[in-house]
């Protein structure tokens, strides 16, 4: 299941996880981060380890800007509330596990 983070519950869905919380900034209009979600959503199958969300950085300005979010698809890594790693731009699945693999077993 992925998550919807917004500006008002980013704190305590994702801030304050128990879990590992990987971030994906999108927008519907962005054609990579199109290509992304179903990659994104083949990852978060049966993962127990993490949590993963997605954050609409046009209804969520004020996250995006917080996190310094210039450039979509991003993806934050939040563990224990502090940004753990960050990864930028389009990529295929073995890469996106490999990026963030500390925290998918």
């Amino acid at each position: 299941m992925i998550l919807t983070a917004t500006d008002a519950n980013f704190e305590e869905k994702v801030l304050k996880s128990e879990k590992p919380v990987l971030v994906d900034f999108w927008a519907p209009w962005c054609h990579p981060c199109n290509v992304m979600s179903p990659i994104v959503e083949e990852v978060a199958a049966g993962k127990e380890s993490l949590i993963i969300a997605k954050l609409n950085v046009d209804e969520n300005p004020l996250t995006s800007e917080r996190y310094d979010v210039m450039s979509i698809p991003s993806f934050i890594l939040f563990e224990k509330g502090e940004v753990q790693k960050t990864a930028v731009g389009s990529m295929d699945k073995e890469k996106l596990i490999d990026t963030f693999n500390k925290w998918l077993s």
